[in-house]
């Protein structure tokens, strides 16, 4: 929840306007005055917004100030609305508030934490999204400075986990006195070290009905601590179905603030486990429950499981601990046209999110001062499609952060579907839309797609003409607006003429033809003329070619195909 404060007519006004724009977020505070409206923020919100001087929210808010990793993030937004300034967590949430706040408000984000500035990756939110939790926080503050300094600092992690990238002086092989460790296993204190504690771990538990939340804790305390294994990267406990209301089960797992994942006892049968139990078997159904669930439930969280802790038990409780290889990411990143105002803003978070950036060089020449430092880019030519979507899966599937980028849309005519050929279970896959390049040329146009309309590839280099011409045929006889990807190239000059003659047959004339050359480039060119007229000599494979519809027209210069609405 984000509190918002005000003190002005004008702050109350800013405050209102944005509890409309995010009415599911957004709690006004209020109180006798306003220090009492942000104390009770502070209180009760994990977010904070007052339109208040930085001075007076900083002489309220000190005497509160506990750790940054608790304490709510806080902006400030002067009452004119020009700046919003992160005051308190900008590393944990504050800044990314202040940006949300500069697209809602139109304020500019004055952000001043040092890795921000410098496109690095902040090492108290590294891997938060992932569920990591540091070790010693104390140890960020040294730790990170030499990061910024370019000084060596060692990277070692027992497993590969999809991160952001880290300057390149963090490397495995780096010759230093300070580490970053990414384990789940305890370690001591060292002045030279900090660790994470990623979620790896899965706690299976067994038990014999009314077993008691006392015995179900303990048991999972002595088992993780005998293996050596911390706590902080225990991801959630796992049981069989039936015991899904086991009170004692339920109060543990609420102790350590875990869920708790169910499996039922046919599934937990078919995992193979060291220790079968034909008791366990004829009392629930399933040989094992605390092996085959920590198992079952790593499996399904991860793409690999092992089990590190076998069968320990109590007097009513077993438990066992599974560890999980975690999944790879993939992101499909639409670029948009060409201009860096036209690529989205979560685009933009997905390039900065990811450790390995794939793309044709053309379009990976646009955006690497978007990418942090240390950012792995492997860029091909033209022509090398299928050895990129493969290139992609392949390093997600080892584990890392990976973006594959395109222009437009990554879904259409793009790499989202030579990727997701190749794609399994054992990624995570995400798309980030992006402005295709018939959309941008259609806004340049006026409005032709107003109406039911079509894109067809003219490329015959994968699709066989005559099913391109059928596609064709079906869209001229169906009166839909026609949209051309890859309309022409030297190697392939007769297909548009060709495309075009068929439209008509079923067109008159004076049907609307707009081409578009470079939509949203510097170096764009818009030509609207009519069927009858269309030059396909003016056309390369960087242009889109939009063909109306019977009922298309041209109104004040401007391409539009009526919707069809009748106005009394």
């Amino acid at each position: 929840m984000i509190g918002v404060v005000a003190a002005t007519a004008a702050g109350r006004a800013a405050a209102a306007a944005l509890a409309e724009r995010w009415p599911e977020e957004v709690r006004l505070c209020t109180g006798a005055g306003p220090a009492d409206a942000l104390r009770e923020a502070w209180r009760t919100c994990e977010q904070i917004v007052a339109f208040l001087a930085v001075g007076a929210a900083v002489r309220i808010l000190a005497p509160l100030l506990g750790h940054k990793t608790t304490d709510p993030a806080v902006v400030c937004v002067d009452e004119t609305l020009r700046f919003a300034v992160p005051v308190v967590g900008g590393h944990h949430g504050a800044n990314e508030l202040a940006r949300r706040l500069a697209d809602a408000l139109g304020c500019t984000p004055v952000i001043t934490t040092a890795s921000d500035r410098r496109n690095v990756t902040a090492l108290d939110g590294y891997g938060a999204d992932l569920g990591f939790t540091v070790a010693d926080p104390d140890m960020l503050p040294r730790v990170g400075a030499a990061v910024l300094s370019g000084d060596p600092v060692r990277l070692a992690a027992d497993l590969t986990w999809p991160l952001p990238a880290l300057p390149p002086n963090v490397r495995p092989d780096a010759d230093a006195s300070l580490t970053i460790r990414i384990t789940d296993r305890l370690r001591p204190a060292s002045a030279g070290e900090l660790v994470y504690h990623p979620p790896s771990l899965v706690v299976g538990v067994g038990s014999a009905r009314g077993v008691a939340a006392d015995e179900v804790d303990g048991l999972i305390g002595r088992a993780l601590a005998e293996a050596g294994l911390a706590p902080a990267s225990v991801r959630c406990l796992a049981t069989v179905d039936r015991k899904a209301d086991e009170a004692g089960i339920v109060a543990a797992a609420r102790r350590r603030d875990l869920p708790v994942l169910t499996f039922p006892a046919e599934e937990l049968a078919a995992e193979d486990v060291p220790h079968p139990s034909p008791v366990v078997r004829a009392a629930v159904g399933t040989p094992s429950v605390a092996e085959a669930a920590a198992l079952r439930a790593a499996r399904s969280l991860g793409r690999a499981a092992e089990l590190v802790v076998t069968k320990r038990k109590s007097a009513s409780a077993t438990v066992a601990v599974a560890r999980l290889v975690p999944k790879g990411r993939l992101i499909l990143v639409g670029l948009g046209p060409g201009a860096r105002d036209l690529i989205a803003p979560r685009a933009v978070c997905a390039l900065r999110r990811a450790s390995i950036v794939v793309g044709l060089d053309r379009y990976l020449d646009r955006i690497r001062d978007l990418l942090r430092p240390g950012t792995r880019v492997l860029a091909s030519g033209l022509g090398r499609e299928e050895e990129r979507a493969r290139g992609a899966v392949a390093h997600a599937r080892e584990g890392h952060a990976v973006a594959l980028v395109g222009s437009g849309d990554a879904g259409i005519y793009a790499m989202a579907s030579p990727a997701l050929e190749f794609a399994g279970e054992d990624i995570d896959v995400e798309g980030v839309p992006g402005i295709t390049a018939a959309v941008a040329a259609a806004h340049l146009l006026g409005a032709p797609l107003g109406h039911d309309h079509a894109y067809i590839s003219l490329s015959d280099l994968h699709t066989p003409w005559e099913v391109i011409e059928r596609r064709i045929r079906a869209a001229a006889e169906g009166d839909f607006t026609v949209c051309f990807y890859n309309p022409r190239s030297r190697a392939r000059d007769w297909q548009l003429p060709k495309a075009l003659a068929v439209l008509a047959e079923h067109r008159p004339p004076h049907t609307p033809v707009g081409v578009v050359r470079n939509a949203g480039r510097p170096d764009q060119e818009v030509t609207l003329t009519t069927l009858a007229e269309a030059d396909p000599r003016r056309v390369d494979m960087v242009t889109v070619v939009l063909v109306g519809s019977s009922r298309s027209r041209i109104v004040a210069g401007r391409f539009v195909t009526p919707r069809g609405y009748r106005w009394a």
